[in-house]
């Protein structure tokens, strides 16, 4: 399902303030320029999401105003266009306004280069292509940004492209991450019924509920649709093929009062989600939860995990011991996640823990 915003209505209104006012704006003042208008970057309209209640702050007409990198020089002119040409208003919203992020009174018509745009969501650049660490380094959300917001206008050579290079991960990239949710759950699975059993229930509620969100982002992946931040998250879930099965399965995952209860549920959405695994054709064992040991606990099959990881050929990952994921798989930091420059400084960790490269020469 495509995840376009374009019938929000704070999308809508933002696409007539840019056909009726900046359109205008740029073809009197700047005739010919090659440039794509759309409404990407933060905020419940790009996810066509917004409602009354988005209205409380930071709200009124925003719009992303993008050039290729050989017209970067026309930048200042634009901006200067804007500042002077824009009303403070338009069909009853603000377009000269305040945020929490900026308390100067002034247009949110952000302008850039595709690229800049980019990095200031990503950390990095696809247009100048992504390593497997680079794709790592990437968040849902990040990518959401981007890619879920309507485009107006479009004549740039690079925003088509960015968006389509980010349509999913490569397939490798695709397995590894794939690998790292199950063995989330196969590290984990087992101590609902432990931690219950040795006086712990509330130890024992916590792990569930942190299953039920390993679960979900398992969903987001195996349906290739990129995972917003947490606050939407389950609305977007919602859209998820086989979600009217998943989600209630999630629910007494997070709130059934006995761990029994909270371990077949998660032994359900295991069978569920192994199931789209196979039927996307990538490796699922025929037994996918299996006792742990000889005690009366339950876990995810490693089969699962290793089948996956058997089908890797980049040698960046292949290099890989550590079976983290993706930075939203392993960080929770708001702080970390919500900054793409944080975000892309991770790679570093990655590559330190990349097992050393074999001398040339020497057998494997």
């Amino acid at each position: 399902m495509s995840q376009q915003a374009a019938g929000s209505q704070g999308g809508a209104v933002v696409g007539a303030f840019y056909q009726d006012v900046v359109g205008p704006l740029l073809g009197r003042e700047l005739a010919g320029l090659r440039h794509a208008a759309a409404r990407l970057g933060s905020g419940s309209d790009v996810l066509g999401l917004d409602d009354a209640r988005s209205r409380d702050h930071d709200w009124g007409l925003r719009l992303t105003l993008l050039v290729d990198e050989a017209d970067q020089g026309v930048l200042p002119r634009v901006r200067e266009v804007l500042a002077a040409g824009l009303p403070d208003s338009f069909a009853g919203l603000p377009v000269r306004f305040a945020t929490t992020w900026d308390p100067v009174v002034t247009h949110r018509v952000d302008v850039h280069t595709v690229t800049e745009f980019a990095i200031s969501r990503l950390g990095v650049s696809p247009l100048a292509g992504l390593s497997a660490i680079d794709w790592l380094t990437l968040t849902g959300q990040g990518v959401l940004e981007v890619t879920a917001g309507p485009v107006y206008a479009d004549n740039t050579a690079g925003l088509a492209r960015l968006r389509q290079a980010l349509a999913w991960y490569p397939p490798d990239v695709e397995r590894y991450v794939l690998a790292c949710g199950w063995q989330r759950l196969e590290q984990r699975m087992p101590f609902i019924g432990r931690s219950a059993d040795t006086g712990q229930p509330l130890q024992s509620v916590l792990l569930s509920a942190g299953l039920a969100s390993d679960l979900l982002r398992l969903a987001f992946l195996l349906h290739r649709q990129w995972e917003p931040y947490e606050k939407w998250r389950e609305a977007l879930a919602a859209r998820l093929p086989g979600s009217g099965r998943l989600l209630p399965l999630l629910a007494t995952v997070a709130t059934a009062p006995h761990w029994r209860d909270r371990e077949s549920a998660v032994a359900d959405a295991v069978e569920l989600l192994a199931g789209v695994q196979r039927q996307r054709g990538l490796p699922v064992p025929d037994v996918v939860v299996t006792p742990f040991y000889d005690r009366p606990y339950r876990i995810v099959s490693l089969d699962l995990i290793t089948g996956l990881l058997a089908k890797i050929t980049d040698p960046e990952l292949a290099r890989l011991p550590v079976r983290a994921g993706s930075v939203a798989q392993w960080a929770d930091c708001v702080d970390v996640l919500a900054g793409p420059g944080r975000r892309a400084a991770l790679a570093a960790a990655y590559r330190a823990w990349q097992e050393p490269r074999p001398p040339a020469g020497t057998a494997g």
